[in-house]
């Protein structure tokens, strides 16, 4: 699925930034790769068509994609941070077998949680969101490819 452009460029306008084309590049790339990419599949990605962007250049427009919440980062189990540009909520479904990520929606585990947090609050912490990282195995043919 790639994004167009002018969504692209829409995204960056929303969030009050500066349509540039690392930021372009790097946003193209997330939504091309889909599989929740790491910073090194993202410059192997951008590097493709742009051979002489910096590695740098790459971690900081991730870095500032996040801060302005455009995409968001996150870590699995050992694993170097992965970039999703999937903002709604959702949880992730983790592949033993192959590393795959898939995205997992579903609105009443969201109120089962949100429920338990409000009756079970933490002491001395408030809860900004709530995102679960399941692990399994897929069985074939039951989920998407």
């Amino acid at each position: 699925m790639e994004a167009h452009a002018d969504e692209i460029r829409e995204k960056l306008r929303d969030k009050g930034l500066k349509i540039t084309p690392q930021r372009i590049s790097v946003l193209k790339a997330l939504h091309a790769l889909q599989d929740h990419p790491t910073a090194e599949q993202i410059i192997g990605f951008v590097r493709q068509k742009n051979p002489n962007i910096a590695t740098g250049t790459v971690y900081k427009t991730l870095d500032t994609l996040v801060k302005n919440g455009v995409i968001t980062k996150f870590r699995t189990e050992g694993e170097a941070a992965r970039y999703d540009c999937i903002l709604t909520h959702h949880h992730h479904l983790f592949s033993s077998d192959n590393d795959h990520i898939e995205d997992y929606e579903n609105e009443k585990l969201n109120l089962l949680l949100s429920d338990f947090f409000e009756t079970n609050a933490i002491p001395n912490f408030e809860i900004e969101s709530i995102k679960l990282q399941i692990k399994g195995k897929f069985l074939s043919g039951l989920h998407n490819d």
